[in-house]
């Protein structure tokens, strides 16, 4: 029986062109979060399978790949359901496996603590242009700032960061999750009910808003608290004016606290932010993630019609490990699809040092390849990028080869100088 050449569905193999991008990316990421104050750490792949099924992640439960017991403690014939064949599985996101290792490790890291964590997750998902089953993230996250500064400096760096790779004129969307229950209130949902009120508001750029309504009739919900609802969103204005309307129809529904900290973050990262972007409010913002408990947010590029990463504050979920809450928030961005975006518009990486192929006769004399690979190391200590390598038949079209690589010079050597 023959090998399988193809990858497992849902597996991505990366190119030479595409890592290249992809390191650039990665190194602008981690030299830009750096001057922020976020510091590296990693996390192991692999989580206990409590942690991961804790009823946090959202949908995302629903796509781990499970790891079956080991050994002796694999017992089959007495399994009498899938508990009894798992204690552990990949990590779907990065964030359950930080709170974990900040849990674990809190008594010696630094208050504030800004962590900054790249690395591949998995979902067993539907594969689709620009998602995998296997995927990077890349996530800051910041322990300990309870005030809206956390909001604040996470905005600015991820921002600043898409803004050096160089994107442009994309939107980070705002809400809050107060915000979200407080709508739900005033509009005489029971509690209990929020989270599906949520479900079907996160499909309005999909379905519309007069499909929200219609989702929520099917749903059971009275047709006045349904118009209700859907009335708060009808002709709300962007930015601080559409807190401000919302503030003034809800009254005392909505915290004032909530109010001043959604003007501050806008107000405090217009006048601070070097990017070009807007952040927009958006009261329809949702995120996935049962996690969140205040601010959230996302990355909306127009280029790629979908979200290219988010985040908020999950205040709650550090307490689930220790029995006490830790303020939290984070940002991830889709560094998948950025990437993908990149590639697209054939992105050129600025600054790229140059490319030489050294091109040898095949037979040439010891001396004179020793010459050779002489001179190749002098332009490599000027910081050059040298491949020495044996000419082909096809010169032409090895050449064309090297050139598609980002080769742009090339030096041809010959045993005898009047050979070529």
């Amino acid at each position: 029986m023959s090998l399988v050449k193809k990858p497992v569905t849902g597996m991505k193999e990366i190119m030479p062109k595409e890592m290249e991008i992809r390191d650039y990316v990665i190194r602008v990421i981690k030299e830009t979060y750096a001057t922020f104050g976020f510091t590296s750490i990693e996390t192991p792949c692999l989580e206990d399978i409590k942690n991961l099924s804790s009823k946090q992640g959202g949908e995302n439960e629903k796509l781990i790949f499970k790891v079956l017991k080991r050994g002796e403690k694999l017992d089959l014939a007495s399994a009498k359901e899938e508990a009894d064949l798992t204690d552990m599985g990949l990590r779907y996101d990065l964030t359950v496996p930080l709170v974990r290792f900040y849990s674990n490790n809190q008594n010696s890291l630094p208050s504030p603590f800004k962590a900054l964590q790249m690395g591949n997750v998995w979902r067993a998902d539907r594969p689709q242009k620009g998602r995998y089953r296997q995927f990077m993230q890349c996530d800051i996250d910041i322990f300990g700032e309870a005030t809206n500064l956390a909001e604040i400096e996470l905005i600015l760096a991820t921002t600043t960061t898409l803004g050096k790779i160089g994107f442009k004129n994309f939107e980070i969307r705002i809400n809050d999750r107060r915000l979200l229950k407080a709508m739900a209130t005033y509009a005489g949902f029971d509690e209990d009910k929020f989270d599906t009120v949520c479900v079907i508001l996160d499909k309005l750029d999909k379905i519309g808003l007069e499909g929200v309504k219609e989702c929520l009739k099917e749903e059971g919900f009275s047709e006045e608290s349904v118009n209700r609802y859907v009335s708060l969103f009808d002709g709300l204005k962007e930015g601080i004016e559409g807190i401000k309307s919302l503030k003034a129809t809800l009254g005392d529904v909505l915290s004032d606290d909530v109010v001043t900290n959604l003007t501050e973050i806008i107000d405090t990262v217009d006048k601070a932010k070097k990017a070009e972007f807007k952040l927009v409010f958006d009261p329809s913002l949702v995120r996935g993630m049962g996690y969140y408990t205040g601010t959230i947010f996302e990355i909306a590029m127009p280029e790629f019609g979908a979200a290219c990463g988010g985040g908020g504050r999950y205040d709650k979920m550090v307490g689930n490990f220790t029995g006490q809450d830790v303020p939290a928030c984070g940002f991830s961005i889709g560094f998948e699809r950025i990437v993908l975006l990149l590639m697209e518009n054939n992105f050129k990486i600025p600054g790229k040092s140059e490319k030489i192929a050294y091109l040898i006769e095949k037979d040439m004399p010891k001396d004179k390849y020793l010459e050779v690979l002489t001179e190749a190391m002098a332009e490599r200590e000027k910081g050059k990028s040298v491949l020495v390598t044996k000419m082909n038949k096809n010169k032409k079209f090895q050449k064309e080869q090297l050139t598609e690589e980002g080769y742009t010079e090339f030096k041809e050597f010959y045993n005898n100088p009047f050979s070529n």
